[in-house]
């Protein structure tokens, strides 16, 4: 009699999910999202980031940190788009995301608040991208931008992480027992996440965009202005040193203006 050995198992969605959450090109993948979310393009890095976490979840701070500093070093990406090449090419992404018509009120609120501008821009769903193109059009302090990204960028990432981290024992365990349906479900959502990017972005939406954008500087007129200290009063601005004055040109003009 011969014995008849079982076929092993096909390996879940979420078998090979966490599979390739460990693959060594993951993290790097995730880097490169996190920085294309920060200059250009609708995509959630959360799509990605949520499985690696819960896949092993002592990596939630070493990818926070990851992402937080990715998404900050492609934010000044686009702030150089929007500092050096804002009519070529700044222009075109702003009005893709359906920005153009409040943009001029918005880049005065940057001139006027910055600190609190990227704040907002960096916790809130409106589109990173426009915020940071509007930050280098205004020529905003360098290390403004910097500061107030890292701490903004940092929250967006590090509190979501850390709940991933305390609570994803607790995810861990539901996803072994139901592993079909969390694969699907986790299937879902990537599907949903970017069913709902022309919802959140693009140009056909635009007028969505344009009331967050309305509400930031509805918010900019009511804050004072010195709540939130400027880093550029104390550091020099690097943009500055590099070009030799950078958009200081424009200075004497803005400083003309009452005695005309």
């Amino acid at each position: 009699m011969t014995e008849t050995t079982a076929a092993p198992a096909k390996p879940s969605f979420y078998d090979r999910l966490k599979q390739a959450t460990k693959h060594r090109f993951a993290e790097p993948i995730l880097a490169a999202l996190c920085f294309l979310e920060a200059m250009i393009i609708p995509v959630f890095p959360e799509i990605m980031l949520a499985p690696m976490i819960i896949a092993d979840r002592l990596r939630a701070w070493r990818l926070a940190t990851i992402c937080t500093i990715s998404s900050v070093t492609g934010g000044l990406a686009g702030y150089a788009i929007g500092y050096f090449l804002f009519d070529s090419v700044g222009k075109g992404i702003i009005e893709f995301y359906g920005a153009s018509n409040g943009f001029e009120s918005l880049r005065h609120s940057f001139v006027e608040n910055g600190p609190l501008m990227i704040l907002i821009g960096a916790l809130s769903p409106i589109p990173y991208k426009v915020i940071t193109i509007t930050s280098g059009v205004a020529g905003l302090d360098l290390w403004t931008f910097i500061i107030y990204g890292l701490i903004g960028r940092g929250l967006r990432y590090f509190v979501p992480c850390g709940l991933f981290y305390f609570f994803g024992p607790v995810a861990g365990e539901f996803i072994e027992k139901h592993k079909k349906w969390a694969g699907w479900g986790m299937v879902v959502l990537v599907i949903v996440g970017f069913a709902m990017a022309p919802l959140l972005f693009p140009k056909s939406h635009g007028p969505a965009t344009e009331v967050a954008v309305e509400h930031m500087t509805a918010v900019d007129e009511v804050v004072p202005r010195e709540l939130l200290p400027n880093p550029g009063d104390i550091l020099p601005n690097p943009i500055e040193l590099i070009t030799g004055g950078g958009a200081s040109e424009e200075t004497p003009e803005t400083e003309a203006a009452p005695g005309n």
